[in-house]
């Protein structure tokens, strides 16, 4: 016959197995919109970039972007882009 402790026991591991699986589930679900957000953002910065050299205000862009942008690294990338 099996005691009540180890029944407890028991339901105690199973619900230590279950919080795992949900914080597993969980972690995953968020891995996957952070993609979504990213690849959401590389598709309309791709469309802005389009838009401003088709209309020739590529430069008005960039200029826009050195405000915006903080750090120096970033600003990099866009100074190598006026240089093409």
């Amino acid at each position: 016959m099996v005691s009540f402790d180890d029944k407890i026991e028991k339901l105690k591991k199973q619900r230590d197995q279950l919080n795992l699986r949900i914080q597993k589930t969980e972690a995953l679900e968020k891995s996957r919109e952070r993609k979504r957000d990213t690849r959401r953002k590389i598709l309309i910065g791709a469309y802005f970039l389009d838009q401003a050299k088709s209309n020739g205000t590529f430069d008005d862009l960039c200029k826009r972007m050195e405000t915006y942008l903080t750090r120096e690294s970033d600003r990099a990338l866009f100074d190598n882009l006026k240089n093409n």
